[in-house]
């Protein structure tokens, strides 16, 4: 069996810089764990914005990825996060995918007094310990006890 593949839902992929800073300090924290890596700007990244038709292949293509990928690890920085990034994080819910939150900003959005994003985000998340699918920097990724490293080994 190969490694595990897991979806890295992420707006950083629209910016240049955030594409060549960010996302490889992600990408690179979780193949440490043993993850392969799906990250949609890289797998569909190569459009035609001239080519008819091109925003739709790309959403069936980051869908079927999420589909097939065994687990989600979501970025859901922003007031709101990015609404792609909810739409799959909502798809992986939905198909039972095990799903990992990251949240590095420091601003709330919610109502509740329990969580930091709106609490349908933490639907797919255990009740108790849901904290440790959630990470808030990019060291805390690989830490053993958390959710994802845990996962990995299973």
């Amino acid at each position: 069996m190969g490694s595990k593949t897991i979806y890295l839902a992420s707006p950083y992929g629209f910016s240049e810089q955030w594409k060549r800073l960010l996302l490889p300090e992600f990408v690179a924290a979780l193949e440490a764990l043993g993850l392969e890596v799906w990250e949609p700007f890289e797998r569909n990244g190569q459009v035609n914005l001239a080519d008819p038709g091109w925003a739709y292949r790309v959403a069936q293509n980051d869908l079927q990825d999420v589909r097939d990928a065994d687990a989600l690890f979501a970025i859901v920085n922003g007031t709101p996060p990015d609404e792609g990034v909810m739409v799959e994080l909502g798809a992986a819910m939905a198909l039972n995918k095990p799903i990992f939150l990251f949240r590095d900003d420091f601003r709330r959005c919610t109502d509740s007094e329990d969580y930091p994003l709106n609490l349908m985000l933490f639907a797919g998340l255990p009740e108790k310990n849901w904290r440790n699918y959630v990470y808030s920097s990019i060291e805390e990724i690989e830490q053993p006890e958390k959710a994802l490293a845990r996962w990995v080994l299973t």
